[in-house]
């Protein structure tokens, strides 16, 4: 009998440590929403945590909450003369120490009249200056919601204001500007196109560099933005890099979309007061390319995506020197499509009849000095070099057994980039930033096409090493007046050394919550953006006296003037309403004399940038619409988001006449919904879902007349986007298994894409061989699958 009792003892033993779950814990860092200060000694409680589990901020404002129970828990973090903030729904594994990097904002009342509430502002954008049109995303987010595959660009087109283009790319259209319009930022410093297969001067691509992995929270806006962001005219995206581990060494294994991953960070070693310098590396390799390396065949032929990227953060916190980062990322990709010559079949990046092989490169390495005067003075400065080029081959295939040359190119821009910005507290009510950013570019383009009426390949540019610098300058105020009204004042100004353009660009905005849970806000800008690089030195051909012409090289800024009016009633903690109806006046866009109808606002509809000489500064253009977003966010294991944008979009040429731009679909509407439900301790399913309707896609009709004439196709500029294509549907779904083991988590999940098949038009073209008009599609029905083991 005691041998038995014994037996059973040990059994119950083994088994209670081989399923018994070991707690997990939440880290975080505690900052001053306005300068990023460490606050020292802020409290962080467990909630519900029974006895009371929490702890406090350490002199970097570094915490860590140890035996939290695996699965959604919520934080409260306070601090005196600071309102206090409740992080609900914090996801808590094995493996992967769920991090949070917390900003408190100092309440402006007297220490007696504050009462203890909730931030009820979920979605506030992370930058204090921006007052309308601006929201910060958790990294959470890309992945959560159906459709988005870890990619920020893909998440954001769920909010209001924003649309995609194509299915095969991640290009945004926000408020019905063109892609180019956008501006992307990483740790403060402004980065060319960060996606695989990007084109310079283009902002989207079919697969993204950014490695959500190692994002934190960040922000996203889509119109009159604050003056420390230049150069754009559309919207911005200010992402941020965590830091790694500092507490123990983690690794992540992936395979999905993005590729096959393999992720390592944790604390390198001791600086002070217990503090430690930290590391953070992810290496990504193309999925299709492994795959089909090992002899499996995806029914892409010869169309094999090949590309690898390196993101990195290093940390390292000193006592009196301040804090140093070096981070960066590189991306290396290239597909040849169309190199079957029987494959007659069209896609999305080419018309049929023609081959292209095409690559690009992209690497960024920046480091960052941050250093407190005091606790109200920060000064942060970041050097950085940034290398990007394209190289395509485009052939003309003739009768399906040879390819005839058509075009070439190879272009780079290498930018050195020095920026720095002065953040200074004056008191509760004021806060002023300044700062500058000065880029120098070495440019490098040549490329060359066919020209049947001259019979030869005439070159578009033909620069090696040619330098340009453009410097912005930028100063801007807060004041809150109360607790309830706040103001916004700055100016940014920026000069382009190679034509001397100059800019000053005026920025305002105010926000008033006239009740607890109902606000207004306004704002208003002048942005301006140069033209893309490559425009500057299109050459122009006069092939009667044999001379070469730049006659691009003048080229002024495109300008716009933002107004935005908003209004947000928070329902409760976890839902809200919120409208926002703006207006656009665009100015200064390139336009020409000898094609009427073309203007730069349409850059951006295909594939690459688009290029035509003798360009002039006399284009206008317009955008207005109504915005509506009702939110709920994730509590009790469900959440859902609607999204509904109203919009006109429209542009004159040279010839004065309105028409509407290539992105003016007039209206989309999203659909978003998920829900959690947790089987045990162990597993919990995931489910999420999104349908996507929007106005069809505006076109340049074919002329087929004239295409069977040339042989090619002739599009009939007369009716230039006139017409669209039928309405865009889409329904995406996604269902995810999350598992804890005692050391390790794991995540299964797949995304069904386009989960009705549904067919919207993307394009139409010309098959010479068969005489006839034919169109491609948006993507069809497609799974995506991901693994994810952290440990």
């Amino acid at each position: 009998m005691k041998h038995l009792t014994l037996t059973t003892v040990i059994l119950l033993s083994v088994i209670t440590a081989v399923f018994s779950q070991n707690p997990g814990s939440i880290r975080g860092t505690i900052i001053d929403k306005v300068t990023g200060y460490p606050l020292i000694g802020a409290n962080v409680i467990l909630l519900e945590s029974d006895p009371v589990n929490g702890t406090t901020a350490d002199v970097s404002g570094n915490f860590i909450i140890n035996n939290v129970p695996l699965g959604r828990q919520s934080i409260q973090i306070t601090y005196l003369g600071y309102k206090p903030q409740t992080i609900p729904n914090v996801l808590v594994t094995q493996g992967k120490q769920a991090y949070i990097n917390i900003r408190l904002e100092e309440d402006i009342t007297n220490v007696e009249e504050v009462v203890i509430k909730a931030d009820r502002n979920k979605m506030e954008a992370l930058n204090k200056m921006a007052s309308v049109s601006a929201r910060s995303f958790s990294i959470e987010q890309t992945e959560r919601f159906a459709g988005s595959l870890g990619d920020p660009a893909r998440m954001v087109a769920n909010y209001a204001g924003v649309n995609m283009s194509n299915d095969s790319r991640n290009d945004i259209v926000i408020r019905g500007n063109s892609p180019t319009g956008v501006l992307w930022r990483l740790e403060g410093v402004e980065i060319p196109n960060p996606n695989h297969f990007g084109a310079l001067g283009t902002t989207g691509g079919p697969i993204s560099m950014i490695n959500n992995n190692q994002l934190t929270n960040s922000d996203f806006m889509t119109g009159a933005f604050p003056a420390e962001y230049g150069n754009a005219t559309a919207g911005a995206f200010d992402l941020n890099m965590r830091s790694g581990n500092n507490q123990k060494h983690e690794f992540t294994g992936q395979v999905g979309f993005n590729g096959f991953e393999l992720g390592a960070e944790g604390p390198l070693f001791k600086t002070f007061n217990g503090q430690k310098a930290t590391y953070m590396v992810n290496f990504r390799y193309s999925t299709l390319e492994i795959f089909h390396k090992l002899g499996f065949d995806f029914g892409t032929g010869t169309a094999i995506p090949e590309y690898k990227d390196l993101s990195y953060m290093f940390d390292l916190p000193t006592e009196k020197a301040g804090r140093f980062k070096l981070f960066g990322m590189w991306g290396d990709s290239f597909i040849p499509i169309g190199r079957d010559f029987a494959d007659s079949t069209s896609n999305n990046y080419m018309g049929k009849g023609t081959a292209v092989d095409f690559g690009s490169e992209l690497f960024v390495i920046g480091s960052s000095h941050t250093y407190f005067f005091n606790e109200k003075t920060k000064l942060k400065t970041t050097l950085s070099f940034q290398t990007t080029n394209a190289q395509a081959v485009v052939d003309s295939i003739i009768d399906r057994k040879y390819a005839k040359p058509y075009a070439r190119q190879n272009q780079r821009e290498d930018k050195y980039s020095l920026s720095s910005k002065l953040t200074y507290k004056l008191n509760k009510k004021n806060n002023i930033n300044t700062g500058f950013i000065a880029d120098y570019y070495v440019a490098s383009y040549i490329d060359s096409a066919w020209y049947p009426e001259y019979n030869r390949f005439l070159t578009g540019n033909d620069i090696s090493n040619e330098g340009m610098v453009l410097i912005q300058a930028f100063t801007q105020w807060q004041h809150k007046f109360t607790e309830n009204i706040s103001s916004y004042a700055g100016v940014h100004t920026q000069y382009f050394n190679l034509n001397g353009d100059f800019a000053l660009e005026p920025r305002l905005g105010m926000k008033w919550q006239f009740m607890p849970s109902h606000s207004f806000n306004a704002g208003f800008g002048v942005h301006s953006q140069t033209q893309p690089k490559t425009n500057y030195f299109l050459i122009t051909h006069d092939t009667i006296n044999h001379k070469q012409y730049l006659t691009n090289k003048n080229m002024g800024f495109t300008k716009s003037n933002h107004y935005v009016f908003g209004y947000t009633y928070n329902i409760n903690e976890d839902f809200r309403l919120k409208a926002e109806t703006y207006y656009q006046h665009i100015y200064n866009v390139p336009v020409k004399y000898g094609f009427p109808e073309y203007s730069m606002l349409n850059t951006g509809d295909s594939f690459g940038g688009g290029l035509e000489d003798s360009l002039v500064n006399e284009g206008t253009g317009k955008n207005y619409g109504l915005e509506i977003t009702l939110e709920k966010y994730l509590s009790n294991g469900y959440y859902f988001l609607l999204t509904t944008s109203l919009y006109d979009s429209k542009y004159k040429g040279y010839d004065g006449v309105e028409r509407n731009t290539a992105f003016n679909g007039n209206y989309v509407i999203n659909l978003l919904a998920g829900y959690e439900y947790i089987i045990n301790d162990k597993f919990m399913l995931t489910f999420d879902s999104k349908a996507n309707w929007s106005g069809g896609k505006r076109y340049v009709p074919l002329d087929i007349e004239q295409s069977a004439i040339d042989d090619a196709p002739v599009y009939n500029w007369d009716y230039a986007y006139k017409n669209q294509y039928s309405p865009y549907f889409r329904i995406d779904f996604r269902i995810g298994l999350k598992h804890n083991s005692a050391k390790y988590s794991q995540e299964w999940a797949i995304d069904l894409q386009n989960l009705t098949n549904y067919q919207s038009v993307f394009s139409q073209s010309y098959d010479s061989e068969k005489n006839e008009m034919y169109e491609t599609y948006q993507q069809e029905f497609m799974p995506m699958f991901l693994y994810r083991i952290n440990f």
